[in-house]
């Protein structure tokens, strides 16, 4: 496994002198541009009986939950995408298809049930960027969906068109292991794959999804997945929740030459939020290695390639793991002021137009000052430290993943029409 190692590297060229970070009036006008944008995240994860019931958390706001409709109305996230996620299994039958469909169509129904049924008054879904800008300029909060892992897509070329239906705006390959579509980005630790890239099938799905208007994400396929999806797409792609390479050497990260080119086709990198993808942290001690080893084992969450848990066994295990960390600390997370490197480098790179901002809340993200949707301020906040103007805060927050979103809705348009008669 190539070592993951992270650079001390600092952007500093745009950062305030010290002395301005606590000036009120810097305070004051980050506050101004903070309620006033758009603040959009591109990928969150949560379980369907929050949104559902029998006491749809998501409404009534509970503490382990991230993301929730309390806390985004704290001034925190105006819109959502939820992840539609299946863990990926070695399983390649028809059944193990089935059963990811399955999955992925449960999670699309939550939250078509949060926004349709349990809290209409509170949040609508938005199926195009139009929309977003719409639903959020009527005071209510913006659920979106995205696809996290083609494999339940299976073998079936109709599901990318059914998924659209379903509510579906950004899709990726794969995941944590390669499947029917794509190599994944976890071949770097034993540099097997299945593919070199795309299946067949995947690069057929690359041009289902430009013909129904899906973003392509490129976060957690292997490298040279992503850049044959860069070179075939017709449309933009964004990478809904990565960071960068350069500062951070983790395989979920993206290169400066992905980077580059996700910038030359017109795309977004979400920089996320996530303690590993951001710094390596300090070992942790050996006895908190062992007990999270062993709860890991408990839960059936220590190897790869097994059947993902039912979100009731995430949450008992999330609970025992709170517990965990009580008797044995967890190392220092990443920061605020992290992330806001991981940008600097990335804007510095590719433009402002090309950058914007996730957090995976509720699947292992949150860092020291951006832990939950209601501290979104302090994102702000480092960035008006840093320099970033009002329409720079404006693109990273949303603008930017929203005009590749209607780029992308207009290839669709585009490929839709017949051709002409001559």
């Amino acid at each position: 496994m190539r070592p993951r190692l992270c650079s001390a590297l600092l952007i500093a060229a745009v950062a305030l002198p010290l002395a301005a970070q606590d000036d009120p009036k810097l305070v004051e006008r980050a506050r101004a541009i903070h309620a006033k944008v758009l603040k959009l995240d591109t990928h969150v994860d949560f379980a369907p009986t929050a949104m559902t019931g029998p006491a749809p958390n998501y409404v009534t706001g509970i503490p382990r939950n991230q993301v929730d409709l309390p806390k985004m109305a704290a001034n925190g996230l105006d819109a959502v995408f939820f992840s539609i996620f299946t863990g990926q299994r070695q399983d390649f039958s028809d059944s193990g298809f089935a059963k990811a469909r399955a999955e992925d169509i449960a999670k699309f129904d939550a939250v078509h049930a949060l926004a349709e049924q349990v809290a209409p008054d509170k949040i609508a879904i938005a199926y195009s960027a139009a929309d977003a800008l719409r639903i959020f300029k009527s005071g209510k909060k913006v659920a979106l969906m995205g696809v996290e892992n083609g494999y339940g897509i299976g073998m079936d070329l109709g599901n990318v068109a059914d998924f659209h239906r379903r509510g579906a705006r950004y899709l990726s390959l794969a995941h944590n292991g390669h499947n029917q579509l794509s190599d994944s980005n976890t071949g770097e630790s034993d540099n097997v794959w299945k593919w070199n890239g795309l299946s067949p099938l995947g690069k057929a799905v690359v041009q289902e999804a430009n013909k129904v208007g899906i973003m392509l994400d490129i976060s957690h396929p292997s490298k040279v997945s992503n850049m044959q999806v860069m070179a075939m797409s017709q449309a933009p792609v964004i990478a809904s929740h990565s960071a960068v390479r350069a500062i951070c050497n983790h395989s979920r990260n993206l290169d400066d030459e992905q980077l580059l080119a996700l910038a030359q086709g017109g795309g977004v990198v979400q920089i996320v939020a996530f303690n590993p993808y951001l710094k390596t942290p300090p070992a942790a001690s050996p006895q908190r290695t062992a007990a999270l080893a062993a709860l890991r084992q408990e839960f059936g969450l220590a190897g790869r390639g097994a059947a993902p848990p039912a979100d009731s066994v995430m949450e008992r295990f999330r609970q025992r793991q709170s517990e965990l960390d009580a008797q044995y600390p967890p190392p220092p997370r990443a920061s605020v002021k992290d992330l806001a490197d991981h940008i600097d480098y990335a804007v510095k790179l590719i433009g402002i137009e090309h950058v914007g901002i996730s957090s995976d809340f509720d699947g292992g993200g949150g860092i020291d000052g951006f832990s939950t949707a209601s501290e979104s301020f302090n994102v702000t906040l480092e960035l008006v430290r840093r320099g970033y103007k009002e329409g720079d805060i404006e693109k990273l927050w949303g603008a930017n993943l929203l005009r590749v979103m209607a780029r992308v809705e207009q290839v669709a348009r585009m490929l839709s029409k017949p051709p002409e008669r001559r």
